[in-house]
């Protein structure tokens, strides 16, 4: 009853989200407008508003509005996933370097003109990402219940992947590009599109189900590596898979939001105080109110500083640091 409570409670929840951020903005839209232009362009019988109401709705609000339910949903069950395999609660694609390793990849190939297209992009920041994680993992070495090098390690590759891409940008960029790509590693979802869209659902989607067919053995990694083996569980072929996953889902959300910090840590521990720890159940509530959080993150970085927005990983990290800290505080160290 309790877990049919908080799922159906994040549908509904999410909905509501959805249909006001779909029209909370500047241009003054009503929800009769957006049922209409969702309708017309469904092919069903109905006026469609005007031009100008209906490509502001189709071509800018709506996409954001999915981008930023995908994005906020794929990073919170990544959160979740990397805090069971690491058995620590720090863990996080943000804190772990993955993001900012990302994010050097994506830029290289959108500064140094390595390819073109969203696939590329995704490519570029895959790669950079895995490369990140497996710096953290060669600093770390057998202690990821850690939390002290858990951190610093990926605070130091956060840096490394930081100066690379400032590197790259000053190296090869011009004013206009290095002014875009400042803002969107900051984390903003303004340069959502349906493609883009299309493709975060594909990958979030393949990911939440992978993490979920392996929820079983998440649940047996809390109790640690040798208790998850002795259940028949094969601790490095399973750590494998579902860094790969995270790591890849992290990767092309990154590419098409830049670099939001912090959801993948606040959601799972707020999750958890209401589901409990059994993964069945965390993961899909995480993709949920994951969604409804960074979705509500992002309408209030668009509207509240209006004519101004601000980058919606400025708003998640004023938001993360302190749940960062009292998440710190209450972590008992295991000795390295």
């Amino acid at each position: 009853m309790r877990t049919a409570g908080v799922i159906g409670g994040g549908l509904l929840l999410l909905a509501l989200s959805i249909a006001t951020a779909s029209v909370v903005g500047a241009a003054g839209l009503s929800p009769a407008d957006v049922l209409r232009t969702v309708a017309a362009h469904a092919g069903l019988p109905v006026q469609a508003p005007a031009p100008l109401d209906d490509g502001i709705i189709w071509e800018l609000r709506l996409p954001r509005v999915l981008l930023a339910v995908l994005v906020g949903a794929g990073l919170s069950v990544c959160g979740a996933v990397l805090q069971a395999l690491t058995r620590n609660p720090l863990a996080d694609p943000y804190l772990l370097g993955i993001s900012s390793g990302a994010s050097a990849g994506a830029v290289a190939v959108l500064v140094l003109g390595l390819g073109a297209g969203a696939a590329a992009l995704s490519a570029g920041a895959f790669g950079g990402s895995v490369l990140a994680f497996c710096c953290v993992l060669v600093m770390i070495g057998r202690q990821l219940g850690s939390t002290v090098r858990v951190v610093l390690a990926g605070v130091v590759v956060s840096q490394l992947f930081s100066a690379l891409t400032s590197l790259v940008v000053i190296w090869a960029a011009d004013a206009q590009s290095t002014r875009g790509v400042t803002f969107w590693l900051l984390g903003s979802l303004a340069p959502a599109s349906w493609a883009s869209v299309a493709l975060c659902a594909a990958v979030a989607g393949a990911g939440l189900i992978a993490c979920l067919l392996a929820s079983s053995a998440l649940d047996a990694f809390a109790f640690g590596r040798e208790a998850a083996a002795s259940l028949g569980i094969a601790p490095a072929r399973t750590e494998l898979v579902l860094f790969s996953v995270t790591a890849l889902t992290t990767a092309v959300l990154v590419a098409a939001s830049g670099a939001i910090g912090f959801v993948g840590l606040i959601v799972p521990h707020a999750v958890r105080a209401l589901t409990g720890g059994r993964h069945h159940v965390l993961l899909p509530a995480c993709a949920l109110y994951g969604g409804v959080f960074l979705l509500a993150a992002d309408t209030v970085a668009r509207t509240a500083f209006a004519p101004r927005e601000i980058p919606v990983g400025v708003l998640t990290a004023l938001i993360g640091v302190p749940a960062f800290a009292l998440v710190l505080r209450r972590r008992k160290e295991t000795p390295a």
